[in-house]
This record gives C-alpha cells, sequence and structure tokens, in this order.
C-alpha cells in the first residue's frame, strides 16, 4: 500500500488547514483532514465549465469567470471548451492554491493557468465581482462545497440574496451562473428563481460515465430576449 505524501500546506484566512497530498499518481486537497477534492473525482468540475459556459462559447470575444481554481480541472475544461478569442478570468482566494497549479499541479491540466487566455485574480471572487457590473457573459463557480459552505464559512455569503443580487450584476443580459456543490438545495434554487434567473438544477457523477459520487450544478439563466415581431 502506497502511504501518502504531504507535499504542502497553508491556512485560509479562517484558519482551515489546506493540505496537497500524494500517493501515487493521485493527488488530494484537504480542508481540515476532510477531501475536498481528488484528480480522480474531476468529472463534475469538468461539466460545470461545459454547462455554464455553454450559452458564452458562441459569442465573439466572450469574458467569462471562474470562481475558485481549485485543482484547475474546470479551467482547463473552460479552455477545451471555449474559442480562442474569449478571456477566462479565474478567482482564487488562497496565493498556495496558485502556486501548486503552477507547480506541483500543472502537468494534470496541461498548464491550464499559464494558457495566454488565462487571467488569474487572486483574492475573494466576492471582491471582484462587486467591481465588474455587467463584466462577464457567464460566471461559474466551484467555491467551497457550494451554497452549503465549510471550508471557509464567509463563502455563505456569495450564495445567500445578496450575493446573487451580486452575481446577477456582474453578468451581461444574456448571462448564465452555474454553481457546483456537493449537495442539493431547494432553498437556492427558489433563491435563483427569486432573483430572476432560469433554474435548472443537474446531477452528475464525479467520473461522469465511470460513477463516483453524484454531485450537484445548479444552473441560473437570465431570460433571453423575445424576438421581436415583424409588422
Amino acid at each position: 500500500m502506497i502511504a501518502w505524501e504531504l507535499l504542502g500546506e497553508a491556512r485560509t484566512p479562517e484558519g482551515t488547514q489546506m493540505t496537497l497530498m500524494r500517493r501515487g499518481h493521485e493527488y488530494m486537497i484537504l480542508a481540515d483532514g476532510k477531501d475536498l477534492m481528488s484528480n480522480n473525482m474531476k468529472g463534475s468540475e469538468e461539466e460545470l465549465a461545459r454547462i455554464g459556459f455553454a450559452r458564452a462559447k458562441d459569442i465573439e470575444e466572450a469574458r467569462v469567470l471562474v470562481g475558485g481554481l481549485g485543482m484547475g480541472f474546470t479551467l482547463r475544461a473552460a479552455l477545451d471548451f471555449m474559442p480562442n478569442d474569449a478571456t477566462i478570468v479565474v478567482s482564487e482566494l488562497m496565493p498556495i492554491v496558485v502556486e501548486w497549479n503552477k507547480g506541483l499541479l500543472a502537468p494534470l491540466t496541461d498548464h491550464a493557468v499559464a494558457d495566454k487566455r488565462t487571467e488569474i485574480v487572486q483574492g475573494d471572487v466576492k471582491a471582484l465581482l462587486k467591481k465588474s457590473v455587467g463584466g462577464f457573459d457567464a460566471i461559474v463557480l466551484d467555491v467551497d462545497n457550494g451554497p452549503t459552505a465549510f471550508t471557509q464559512a464567509s463563502n455563505s455569503g456569495l450564495y445567500d440574496n445578496a450575493g446573487l443580487a451580486m452575481i446577477r450584476a456582474a453578468l451581461k443580459p444574456h448571462g448564465v451562473v452555474a454553481v457546483w456543490s456537493a449537495w442539493d438545495d431547494r432553498k437556492f434554487e427558489h433563491r435563483l428563481r427569486h432573483h430572476g434567473f432560469e433554474p435548472e438544477t443537474v446531477h452528475v457523477r464525479a467520473r461522469l460515465k465511470q460513477g463516483g459520487r453524484r454531485h450537484t450544478i445548479f444552473v441560473g439563466r437570465l431570460p433571453l430576449p423575445s424576438p421581436r415581431k415583424k409588422a
């Protein structure tokens, strides 16, 4: 049995211990000892980008946001999915996570953070959203474990009424938001509808067709304008 090897660790501003571990070809990031993400369970993160950016894919020079870098799999999927003239902005709170993606984890995503279309913004995604009114064609959020946060308690403010109002303001009129979650959350679905989104809940496996845990992607689409009738 191959033992786990500690590759790096750091604390979040609220004191949660983040650790990067490796066992053979498997990498895992843990929060206070609880597994947060793994390169063996990346399917739902990749699906998050495909679902969230489906509408933006056909927009010329689209500008989209990935909230939460993690191990870089959502970013990698976005780069593979979006055209060459797109810009993928990534907001990541923890500097160490950016360092891991530039170094130890870089080969897992074919050096996604180094892609010319990638723009890394280090800091709280809420601060970026507040100053980006009408700035994004689509937003995908893989921050903490979804609307029920446990890594950083303040992350819950991203998904409450004030957070959704901020997200809507940061989107263009045709915008879409997609949120990764470890669990279902009926209240969050209702909250999306309350803020003018057309909500959809998608369930995907961590390894997609190969199985694994079942994860949830909440999708909120702003209504497209109705076509004008001919006079």
